[in-house]
C-alpha cells in the first residue's frame, strides 16, 4: 500500500472518530432521551452556569454538526467502496444494497436502546445514493444545494402547512401527555417497556423530524452528496498539497455562517417570543440554521485537515483514528452504556445529574473507547460489528484475530 494511501486511509479514520466523540457527548448530555423532555427535566440537569455554559457550548459549536460530519463520512465512504469495486471490476451497487439492509437490521436493534439511532436512517437514504454514483458532479452539487437550502423543508410545508407526516404528536410541545408518558417509561420502565416503545414509536417520532418541516433527512443526504464528490476530487489523497482549497473552503464556511446566522437570528427574531411552525417566516429561519450548521461543519473539515498537515497537531490528532476505524462498534456501545447509566433499567441517573457530570462521563467514555480500540485493534483486524458487516456483505468468515491470520485485504 502506498503512502498516499494509508495517510487518506488514517485521516478519514481519524475525522470519523472525531466525529464520533462529539455525538456521544450531544447524547449523554442530552441524556440519551432524543425528544423533547419534561420541564422538570430541564430544571434539574441545569443548575448553574457550568450547566448552562456547557449547554451553550454544545448547541452552538456540536449539535447537528457532529452528525453532520458523520453523514459526510458515510457519502464519502460509499465512494470508496463503490470505487474499489469499479477498479476490481466488480458492479458494487447490488452489493451496496444487500450492506444497507444488514445496517438497517444493525440499526434497528441499535434503536430499541436509544430511539435517536442515526444508523437506520443512513440505511434508508443510503439507498438513493446508488443512482447518483454515476450523475456528473454538476447534478449532485446542485441536488445537495437544493436540499441544503431547504427545499424538502418547503415542498411538506407547502402540502402539509406544518402538520406532522407521521402522528399527530408535537415533537417540540414539552407539554404533550405522551412526552411525559415517554420520560416516565425510560425513568421508570424495564428494558423491555423501553424496547416497545422504541421499537415502533420511537421511529414514527423520528420519521417526522427526519422528513417533517425539521427536515433532518434532508440534510443528511445532502451531506451524503457532498461525501460522494469530495471522494470524486480526490481531496483526502493529495490533502497535503491542497493548501489554497483548503483556506478557501475555511473562508467560504465562515463568510457563509455570518450570512447564514443573520437570515436565522432575522427570522427568528421578527417571529417574537412565541416562535410558531406554521409560516413560511419560521421555514426560512429552520433553513438559515441548517445552513449555519452545514458551515460549521465545513469549517471543522478544513480546520481538521490543516492541522492534520503539522507534525506535533497530527500525533494528537491521529490517536482517533483507531476509535474511528471501530465507529460502528462504538457508536452501538456508547448508547448501551449511556442508557444503562441513565434508564430506569440500568442505574437509573435519568435526570439527577446535572449537564456538567454528565459531560464529563462523555470524555471518560470517549478517553475509555479510544483506549480499548487502540488496544483492540492490535490483536483484531476489525471491530465485532465491523467484521460482521463486512462478512454478511460478503457471504465470507474473514479473518478476525491477527494471531494466526492472513492480513486481508483493504
Amino acid at each position: 500500500m502506498s503512502t498516499v494511501s494509508t495517510q487518506r486511509i488514517e485521516i478519514i479514520d481519524a475525522l470519523r472518530g472525531f466525529a464520533l466523540a462529539g455525538i456521544v457527548i450531544c447524547h449523554m448530555v442530552e441524556n440519551y432521551i432524543a425528544a423533547m423532555a419534561p420541564v422538570h427535566f430541564y430544571e434539574a440537569v441545569s443548575i448553574g452556569p457550568a450547566d448552562q455554559i456547557v449547554d451553550a457550548f454544545i448547541g452552538i459549536f456540536l449539535r447537528g454538526k457532529f452528525i453532520a460530519l458523520f453523514s459526510f463520512l458515510f457519502g464519502l465512504s460509499f465512494f470508496i467502496q463503490m470505487d474499489n469495486g469499479e477498479k476490481r471490476g466488480i458492479a458494487f451497487g447490488g452489493r451496496f444494497l444487500w450492506r444497507l439492509i444488514i445496517l438497517l437490521v444493525i440499526g434497528y436493534v441499535h434503536s430499541l436502546f436509544y430511539r435517536g439511532d442515526i444508523l437506520t436512517v443512513y440505511a434508508m437514504l443510503g439507498l438513493f445514493l446508488i443512482p447518483f454514483y454515476k450523475l456528473d458532479n454538476k447534478w449532485v452539487l446542485g441536488f445537495a444545494a437544493l436540499l441544503f437550502l431547504g427545499l424538502g423543508r418547503y415542498l411538506v410545508f407547502s402540502f402539509f402547512q406544518g402538520d406532522h407526516l407521521f402522528s399527530d404528536v408535537d415533537p417540540m410541545n414539552q407539554e404533550a401527555p405522551q412526552i411525559a408518558e415517554y420520560y416516565h417509561t425510560l425513568k421508570n420502565g424495564s428494558i423491555w417497556e423501553v424496547f416497545a416503545t422504541n421499537g415502533w414509536e420511537g421511529h414514527v417520532d423520528k420519521m417526522n423530524v427526519q422528513f417533517g418541516i425539521f427536515g433532518r433527512g434532508y440534510f443528511t443526504f445532502a451531506f451524503f452528496l457532498i461525501g460522494l464528490y469530495v471522494g470524486r476530487s480526490g481531496f483526502f489523497k493529495r490533502f497535503r498539497d491542497e493548501k489554497k482549497l483548503t483556506k478557501k473552503a475555511l473562508i467560504g464556511s465562515l463568510v457563509l455562517f455570518v450570512v447564514s446566522l443573520g437570515i436565522t437570528a432575522g427570522a427568528f427574531i421578527s417571529l417574537g417570543p412565541e416562535v410558531k411552525m406554521d409560516n413560511w417566516v419560521a421555514m426560512i429561519g429552520l433553513s438559515g440554521m441548517d445552513m449555519t450548521n452545514f458551515a460549521m461543519t465545513i469549517l471543522y473539515i478544513a480546520l481538521f485537515t490543516m492541522l492534520y498537515r503539522r507534525v506535533r497537531p497530527e500525533r494528537w490528532l491521529r490517536q482517533f483514528a483507531p476509535y474511528g476505524r471501530m465507529a460502528l462498534t462504538n457508536y452501538f456501545l456508547q448508547s448501551v452504556l449511556g442508557t444503562f447509566l441513565l434508564f430506569g433499567w440500568g442505574l437509573g441517573y435519568l435526570g439527577e445529574l446535572r449537564n456538567i457530570y454528565t459531560f464529563l462521563i462523555a470524555l471518560a467514555i470517549i478517553i475509555l473507547q479510544m483506549w480499548t480500540s487502540k488496544l483492540w485493534l492490535r490483536y483484531f483486524y476489525y471491530g465485532p460489528l465491523e467484521w460482521l458487516w463486512r462478512s454478511l456483505t460478503f457471504f465470507k468468515r474473514f479473518p478476525f484475530g491477527k494471531a494466526n491470520a492472513v492480513a486481508p485485504e483493504p
